[in-house]
């Protein structure tokens, strides 16, 4: 589909704002062809003292009752040339406006759908100034784009239906300069958007840079690398400065040009209409109409052509919000619902799952297994070996290269996105909170929670106590990225926003990497009630927190090769045996630990 059609269906929705704003053109056009007959009138009736040819009571008038109609004529036209476009500029813009938030929300609420795939390999950056930036272009189409083309139409009918009663030949000169015009727009076109769409890509690299530099400020001071993110920020600006000084040289050559073009024609027909005149074929005040539709009539046109590196701009930037609305999420919504099932976990099953994040490399090989509900399952090994990664297909971050995950039965490709995981309460890493209170944090996860049911959460987090010594408790505003906090303290917010939703599914992915052993301890404690019932799978480094586990899967290289009991497991010395004792420092065989103690 071409870009104006997908623009147009922005307009839709206003179109009958639209049309008032195409009435107004038309009544723009029409004072702006009223402007220059006062003036006529002055030169041919009143200084040569002949009436009006319009019949009676017109012929009466007086030299001095003309010239005082002619001057109320003038500051009336002028008045409401002002007061229609003053109407027509709020009509446009305010549509225009609307046009951007319409076009704002869907690429916002897109990028949300989209996979985490897309998002793993897009800059966030890029995608702020595309959000923020990029979809302004859809007004600079709009205002600079669709109605000074119309106004200039309607303009050019009007005046030539009146210019070629007073010459035709005049007429067909000052025509005569339109294809030049189109030449020159045919012929810069394609440089114009190839430089427009550089400069758009260099001020995003801007941005990506900010976003990744203040993202990770603290990394860049730990180093000692500011001097060097410096360099490459002054870089990034001024290579985007320098595309923007070549976008507005080339638009500003090619507005001198058609300049020149549009001067050789007013020229042109200046010459031929004195000769005219002088050969007595056309009155003074005919010439003086003549000139001004010129006048009138060029100014559209250099308007559309002087800001046509403008609109060439927000051509770019428009084609680039549509680039990602027209990506397809690599994670489809299914038509499905879960039923809800209260009281008890849910069955979660693995058959011959593989899983790759690039073609040539696969993540997960042929991973089966069968999670019975109220289960807890452990999933350890080796930094790499895919427990994350296999977590992350039971809510469809991403869907499974082969093989099928299925819940209760059914495939969770089926199901919708929206019901898959309102049925899921994960903790992840690393922990994300957002720059707002305590309160909302936890509450993310079931927004209008109570306040009893938000202090439960946190106390089975072992989070209440932090909290209370914060200067407003719970209403406590944190930093961005929760840097107010330490990594534990966001931790146990994270927890508390998971056990704050009733789900049969629990993932807990590192959930006590980041605090000591001591509330380790503590939050285990609180997990025990939370596990009650719920299917969980528990992704740990520290094996002390699966030896509660009912089946503890050991993955290495994105395969399973070992499955069983915490005792099962330490009985066989293979690789969990191994992990155990590398990670406590066991030289000789340990005394096997029972289920539950």
């Amino acid at each position: 589909m071409t870009l104006l059609p997908k623009v147009l269906r922005y307009v839709w929705p206003y179109r009958l704002r639209f049309l008032f704003a195409v009435l107004q053109v038309f009544a723009l056009a029409g004072l702006e062809m009223l402007k220059p007959w006062p003036l006529k009138i002055v030169i041919d009736n009143v200084l040569t003292a002949t009436p009006l040819p319009w019949g009676e009571p017109v012929q009466s008038l007086t030299p001095h009752a003309l010239l005082v109609g002619s001057v109320l004529g003038i500051i009336a036209i002028y008045l409401l040339l002002g007061a229609v476009s003053v109407a027509n500029n709020y009509t446009t813009i305010s549509i225009g406006q609307a046009m951007v938030n319409d076009l704002r929300s869907q690429l916002y609420g897109h990028l949300q759908r989209l996979s985490l795939a897309f998002h793993t390999n897009a800059s966030v950056g890029d995608l702020i100034y595309r959000v923020t930036a990029d979809t302004y272009a859809i007004q600079t189409l709009a205002m600079n784009g669709i109605f000074p083309i119309l106004s200039a139409v309607v303009l050019l009918g009007g005046m030539f239906a009146v210019m070629i009663r007073l010459d035709w030949y005049l007429t067909l000169i000052a025509l005569g300069i339109c294809p030049l015009l189109v030449l020159a727009i045919a012929g810069l076109n394609r440089r114009m958007t190839t430089i427009a769409m550089q400069a758009r890509e260099r001020e995003s690299e801007v941005y990506q840079h900010v976003q990744r530099s203040m993202g990770a400020i603290k990394v860049v001071q730990a180093f000692s690398r500011e001097a060097d993110e410096h360099r490459a920020f002054v870089a990034h600006s001024s290579a985007s400065l320098r595309s923007s000084l070549k976008l507005y040289t080339f638009q500003t050559a090619y507005g001198a040009f058609t300049n020149v073009v549009l001067a050789g024609g007013t020229a042109a027909v200046v010459w031929v209409a004195a000769h005219h005149v002088l050969a007595g074929t056309l009155r003074v005040g005919d010439m003086v109409v003549f000139v001004s539709y010129l006048a009138s009539l060029y100014g559209p046109l250099n308007s559309i052509i002087q800001t046509y590196g403008l609109v060439q701009g927000a051509r770019a930037g428009v084609v680039r919000v549509f680039e990602v609305l027209e990506t397809a999420s690599q994670v489809p919504d299914g038509t499905r619902e879960l039923p809800a099932v209260s009281g008890r976990g849910a069955e979660v099953q693995f058959s011959r799952v593989a899983f790759s994040y690039r073609p040539e490399r696969k993540a997960l090989y042929e991973v089966s297994f069968t999670a019975k509900p109220g289960q807890v399952i452990a999933i350890v090994g080796p930094t790499g070996a895919g427990k994350s990664t296999l977590v992350s297909l039971i809510p469809r971050f991403y869907d499974v290269t082969a093989g099928a995950v299925t819940i209760d039965g059914i495939d969770v490709r089926e199901l919708r996105l929206t019901s898959l995981r309102n049925r899921i309460s994960m903790v992840l890493q690393p922990p994300m909170v957002f720059p707002v209170s305590i309160r909302d944090n936890i509450a993310y996860s079931v927004p209008g929670a109570s306040d009893a049911e938000i202090e439960g959460a946190a106390r089975l987090a072992q989070a209440h106590e932090f909290i209370q010594r914060l200067p407003a408790g719970y209403d406590t505003v944190i930093g961005e990225a929760g840097v107010t906090l330490s990594e534990g303290e966001r931790q146990r917010l994270t927890i508390a926003r998971a056990l704050l939703r009733e789900t049969p599914i629990l993932i807990l992915d590192e959930p006590t990497s980041s605090v000591d052993a001591g509330t380790e301890a503590a939050i285990m404690h609180g997990f025990e009630a939370l596990m009650a019932g719920r299917t969980t799978f528990v992704i740990a480094h520290r094996l002390s927190t699966v030896r509660r586990a009912d089946v503890i899967l050991v993955l290495r290289d994105g395969e399973i090769i070992e499955r069983g009991t915490f005792d099962e497991l330490v009985a066989q010395r293979g690789a969990f045996y191994g992990l155990y004792a590398q990670q406590f420092g066991i030289e000789e065989d340990p005394a096997p630990a029972r289920v539950g103690s």
